[in-house]
Parts: structure tokens; sequence; C-alpha cells
């Protein structure tokens, strides 16, 4: 019996797929993908002969009966989730169904589309003295999150933020974040579809981004970046200082 790939299709660019996961896909027999949040332009690298489902119209179970199925006929059945399958990838129920039935699979790292948004944004979510630290997480809706985990509380930490499934909510969200330690001219980009060909980029404030993010339109497929970092002020690392470059390599020789 075959085994199930979970695959992290990465965050909407068609060439940030890992090579791994390119290969997988490019001999999958099936390919359950996850509806709007993939690019369809990464099924063109599915084989002609490869039969595709859209997990948007699917159940779990359905999700599961095509993944057995095609397990037991040895074929090569491809899970493509979007951007990494450890972040907000609801894998764990699949996998979950998967050991009640003895079907082993494996899980292939994507790019994530916090990264992405990285990227497009030409900025480090680490900067020496100001920011050592990134928080990845998620205002409450549907799905509740931990007490410890509001974003108020996490917002007293005043780091980095990437915040995924949110943006729906705004205004909600700078109100909790203005509820922690975060003041009113931190700076915010707000990122949709980081890395598609629709992309779009939103700068702007605590104090004002959630009247540019709804002039823009944007109610979902999009991450909040918070946090100095976004901010002019840097400080160098010691990562190129003679002495400090000397005493590493000394340090790790040794």
């Amino acid at each position: 019996m075959e085994k199930i790939y979970f695959v992290g299709a990465g965050p909407g660019d068609k060439e940030l797929i890992t090579l791994k996961g390119y290969k997988l896909l490019s001999k999958a027999d099936i390919v359950i993908y996850a509806g709007s949040l993939v690019n369809p332009e990464l099924l063109e690298y599915c084989k002609k002969d490869c039969h595709i489902y859209d997990s948007a119209t699917m159940t779990l179970d359905e999700i599961i009966e095509v993944m057995s199925l095609g397990a037991s006929q040895d074929k090569i059945v491809v899970r493509l989730q979007t951007g990494d399958i450890s972040i907000y990838g609801s894998i764990r129920e699949q996998a979950e169904e998967l050991k009640k039935l003895n079907i082993e699979y494996e899980s292939i790292a994507g790019v994530s589309s916090f990264l992405g948004a990285a990227a497009s944004l030409g900025i480090e979510y680490t900067v020496p003295e100001i920011s050592q630290s990134l928080i990845i997480t998620r205002m409450e809706g549907r799905t509740p999150v931990p007490e410890l985990e509001k974003l108020e509380l996490f917002a007293k930490h005043k780091t980095s933020m990437a915040i995924f499934l949110s943006v729906q909510g705004i205004n909600k969200v700078v109100e909790k974040l203005l509820e922690g330690e975060y003041d009113e001219n931190t700076p915010v980009a707000v990122v949709y579809k980081a890395t598609w060909d629709d992309e779009k980029i939103v700068f702007g404030t605590l104090s004002d981004i959630a009247d540019k993010v709804k002039k823009e339109a944007i109610k979902k497929t999009a991450l909040i970046l918070v946090g100095d970092f976004l901010g002019d002020e840097y400080n160098y690392s010691k990562l190129y200082d003679k002495n400090f470059s000397h005493d590493y390599r000394k340090s790790t020789i040794d």
C-alpha cells in the first residue's frame, strides 16, 4: 500500500514550491488541493492523466475516502496544502483518520506565506536590538484561542508579529493590539495574497491601517504584520564585525 503525501504548496508563486514537493506533484496519480488557497498554476506540474480534486467542495470523509482508495491501489496521492503544512494547515484531523486505517503518510515542508510576505517586503522579522522574536498567531473567531494566547497578551511583548486569518476583523485586531503594549504609531503592513500575481501590500500604522485596508477592500487571504521591524530604525548585526567573525569561526572549530 502506497503512503499519502502532504505537500506544502508554498505561498502562491508556482516557483516557490520546494523541489521535493514539485517532484511528488509531477508524478502524482491523485492530487487533492486546497481550493482557491492554492495557486491553480501549480496543477500544471501534474501529469495529464492525474486525477485532481478540489477539497473546497469535499467533506473530511470524502477526502479520506479518495486517499484510502488511492493508497489501496498503490497510487501516489498528494494532498496539496497552502503555504507550509505546519501552520494552520489542518492536516492533523486527516492524519488521525489515516492512522485509524493504518495508512502511512509523509509531510513535505513548504514555504509559508509569512516568509513569502517578508520576501515581498524585503524585510527581516528579526532586527538587532529592535526585535529578536517573531510571534505567529491569529485572532480568535470561529476557532477560539487559548486564554494565554490572546492578541492583547502577545502585544505586551512588543516584538514582531505575523497575524494570520484575521484581516476580516482588522478593527478588532487593532483594538486588541493597542490594548496590549503597542502604540498608535507602530508600523503595520497588510499583505494580500503574498507572492501571487495579484499581490497587494498596504502600509500604515495602528492608527490608520484599518481604514486603509477597508479602502482596498481586503477581506481575506491576507497577513497582518506588526512591529518596529517595519520601521526605519535598525542596528547592524555583529556578523560582519572582524573580531566577532574571527572569534565565532574559532569557537565553531574548537
